[in-house]
């Protein structure tokens, strides 16, 4: 090695910020294995690089010992006193060794290690870049798939989007551009891995805060996510100010906001409801479309009756009983829908008696503008769920 090897390592530190000195001493280090494994050497060895020319020298390090038992390991107090009259027992007696030949070896080596601390100083810094981004959604292209994984570019590295996390009404092509949302980062001995979703629920609200712009700047809050990739979801929305409409927010002008996000996640419904800290408005809010008559609450067990009307039943229930199903993962609260007249029979509900807590105009208002709230097929309420 060379001036010109220093200078081309000072310019690393300066492009790559892999410091100088950590590369040197990693040279250092492997070039005393390399010299062992070489020249067949075992004794305790140094290697010293000079930090101004880069010539390489190689020392073998011997104890002072008043009775020699291994001469690659040891020196007899009377020989190192004839090198220097100052050396005493256990002191380290320094014997250049460095082979003619080493210079070769020397910039072999001094390749293999640059060229891996460059390899672990770029893996750093992508992990860096991409640990600050997980929950984070990012922009990636299709680059291949197999029975596991599709590998998606995310630019500085190749993102894994596992088969349990592709939303299911999706098919996927090379050079296809989607957004995911970042679940893992984590180092591997390979380097740094990045998992990503279409199907996490983290990816819906990511694509709300990039689409309004109340939600980026915190007007307007989503406090509640619920979804089921590729068919529906749910997310409730709240806003500090009484002035600000967060659905209508959401919604945007004639709908363009949350229909770019329905196009994005291949015509997903979403249901966009107020968020209340009354729990008999938010799960009638929750279950929007559908008008509700009566919710009767049990704060113990975190459960709620909802009464619907008889020709709401189904509309209420949804699908497969998705329409329930997301109003309670979204609430958190147990609900139990039951048709105005089943409620009467079970002597659950009076329609003449005072209301636990009637909301009906507020249902009402819901329904006249469920285009806005929600995209929901008429063949709800064709649907029909058994008690």
């Amino acid at each position: 090695m060379n001036s010109d090897f220093m200078d081309a390592l000072t310019t690393l530190e300066t492009d790559k910020g892999i410091e100088k000195e950590i590369i040197l001493e990693a040279i250092e280090a492997a070039l005393i294995s390399a010299y062992k494994r070489n020249f067949n050497q075992a004794q305790n060895v140094r290697v010293s690089i000079n930090r101004e020319n880069g010539s390489i020298r190689v020392f073998a390090r011997k104890e002072v010992v008043e009775e020699v038992f291994d001469p690659r390991l040891e020196i007899s107090l009377e020989a190192a006193k004839d090198m220097n009259p100052n050396y005493e027992l256990d002191d380290v007696v320094e014997l250049e060794v460095t082979p003619k030949n080493f210079g070769r070896i020397a910039a072999q080596t001094a390749k293999q290690v640059v060229t891996q601390r460059v390899r672990e100083a770029e893996r750093s810094i992508i992990y860096s870049d991409f640990i600050d981004r997980e929950e984070d959604i990012m922009t990636g292209i299709v680059q291949r798939q197999d029975n596991r994984f599709i590998y998606v570019d995310l630019g500085k590295v190749e993102a894994l989007l596992p088969q349990g996390e592709q939303m299911p009404n999706e098919t996927y092509k090379h050079n296809d551009r989607i957004k995911a949302y970042i679940t893992k980062v984590e180092k591997t001995t390979k380097g740094p891995q990045i998992l990503i979703s279409r199907s996490h629920p983290g990816l819906l609200k990511r694509l709300f805060e990039l689409e309004v712009p109340e939600i980026y700047d915190g007007t307007v809050e989503i406090l509640s996510v619920a979804r089921e990739a590729g068919d529906r979801s749910k997310i409730s929305v709240y806003a500090e100010d009484p002035d600000v409409d967060p659905v209508g927010a959401c919604v945007g002008p004639k709908g363009q906001r949350v229909q770019a996000i329905v196009d994005e996640l291949k015509g997903e419904k979403i249901d966009i409801v107020h968020w209340s800290e009354d729990t008999f408005e938010y799960v009638s809010n929750a279950l929007s479309p559908s008008k509700v008559l009566d919710v009767q609450v049990d704060d113990e067990e975190k459960s709620t009756l909802v009464i619907v009307p008889d020709y709401q039943l189904s509309l209420a229930i949804g699908k497969r009983g998705q329409n329930a199903r997301l109003a309670a993962k979204l609430t958190g609260w147990k609900i139990d829908i039951k048709s105005e007249s089943e409620a009467e029979e079970l002597g659950l509900y009076d329609p003449n008696a005072p209301a636990s807590k009637r909301n009906i105009e507020e249902s009402d208002e819901l329904l006249e503008n469920d285009e806005a709230l929600a995209f929901e097929d008429s063949s709800d309420e064709e649907y029909i769920e058994e008690d």
